[in-house]
């Protein structure tokens, strides 16, 4: 961790800016949320598609593309392509848990990613698209390591290798630039590089 620390980017003290509208919710990207909303960051690869897949969802109040898990603080998209930040591309997303719950979210994760494959997602090739799950308190990190337990047990009668996904408490999350956010609201046809095992993830 300290050879990584020490060849990490530096960062910056202020944030990337960004609008803080989303695109197709209309709704504020920053917090605070709406009483009663919760929120988990999620990484499965290249955030554009990941971050569709999740705003198209019912009960999914806003989604944010950006970066954590990592070191350098407001990192830019070079800088975190270089892998030496230590962040992965996520997602946050704030849902209403009266709508929809952590476990149906969970199983869009795992079902549209392939969480065996480490440091990488398909051709994408690097840290930065490691598949990971960041939580907010206890009870999420609980359910998390639950669902990685059941999925990991259909990946295995499938004859699929272990799971690599990390599962840690959130730190910080730092948004991406406004060019990365809604990126295939703005892009219809631009690259998705989404793909799933075929595994169903036998959650509730």
């Amino acid at each position: 961790m300290n050879q990584q620390a020490e060849s990490a980017p530096q960062g910056r003290s202020t944030p990337l800016p960004i609008t803080g509208q989303h695109r197709v919710t209309g709704h504020s990207m920053v917090p605070p949320w709406p009483a009663g909303m919760q929120e988990i960051v999620l990484g499965l690869g290249c955030f554009w598609g990941a971050e569709r897949l999740f705003w198209e969802l019912p009960g999914v109040h806003v989604t944010a593309v950006g970066y954590a898990g990592g070191i350098t603080s407001n990192p830019t998209y070079e800088e975190t392509c270089t892998g030496r930040t230590g962040h992965a591309e996520v997602v946050r997303v704030v849902f209403d848990p009266e709508v929809t719950s952590l476990e149906t979210l969970l199983r869009s994760f795992w079902e549209a990613h392939d969480p065996t494959q480490g440091d990488r997602q398909g051709n994408d090739i690097g840290p930065q698209y490691r598949s990971i799950i960041l939580t907010l308190d206890e009870d999420q990190q609980e359910r998390a390591q639950h669902s990685r337990e059941a999925y990991a047990a259909a990946l295995e009668e499938q004859g699929r290798g272990p799971i690599t996904t990390d599962i840690q408490p959130l730190d910080v999350f730092y948004y991406a630039e406004e060019y990365h956010q809604q990126y295939l609201d703005r892009h219809p046809n631009g690259y998705c590089g989404l793909k799933g095992t075929g595994v169903t993830c036998p959650l509730p």
